[in-house]
């Protein structure tokens, strides 16, 4: 039998689960497919303007006994984010270019950082200012997603210590 009072305390136990997992959410680690797939550390850079790509930065450990593979990434902060690896060949010319499917083995890490790989995210639909935060969704090939909030630091950022 609910009482007047359990009527009452409900939407207030659920405002306060909700804004609890709001606060807690940043802090906690985001999973895919399995519990075994952490991706943390996102960070991004502010950009110049929306006519030039911005790039978003992360790590994903796959602490599980299987390998994951991941095969997309998307965000409505961007019309085409892509997995990007940048490279220099021998004679010096730096070249980038999408990565496609990346597989993540067993115990290991993938670390998405300035000159290397990392979320190409070109046509912008909105500038990426310093002190924002934005949604970025990776998706891997068993289905499973996982979405972290990327901080958007300052344009000359080396990371998020510096």
């Amino acid at each position: 039998m609910t009482t007047e009072r359990d009527t009452h305390m409900k939407p207030t136990l659920s405002l306060a689960l909700a804004a609890l997992a709001l606060f807690a959410a940043p802090l906690a680690p985001a999973f895919a497919g399995s519990e075994d797939v952490v991706v943390e550390g996102a960070w991004s850079r502010a950009s110049i303007s929306v006519n030039r790509p911005g790039a978003a930065y992360l790590t994903i450990r796959n602490g599980g006994d299987a390998p994951v593979t991941l095969n997309g990434v998307r965000t409505d902060l961007a019309m085409m984010p892509e997995i990007h690896l940048s490279s220099t060949n021998a004679a010096g010319v730096s070249s980038m270019s999408p990565a496609g499917e990346i597989e993540i083995a067993p115990g290991a890490e993938l670390s998405l950082a300035p000159g290397g790989m990392h979320v190409m995210l070109m046509e912008l639909q909105r500038p990426m200012i310093e002190g924002e935060t934005f949604d970025l969704t990776l998706t891997f090939s068993d289905g499973g997603e996982v979405t972290v909030t990327a901080p958007i630091l300052g344009v000359a950022a080396r990371g998020p210590g510096g």
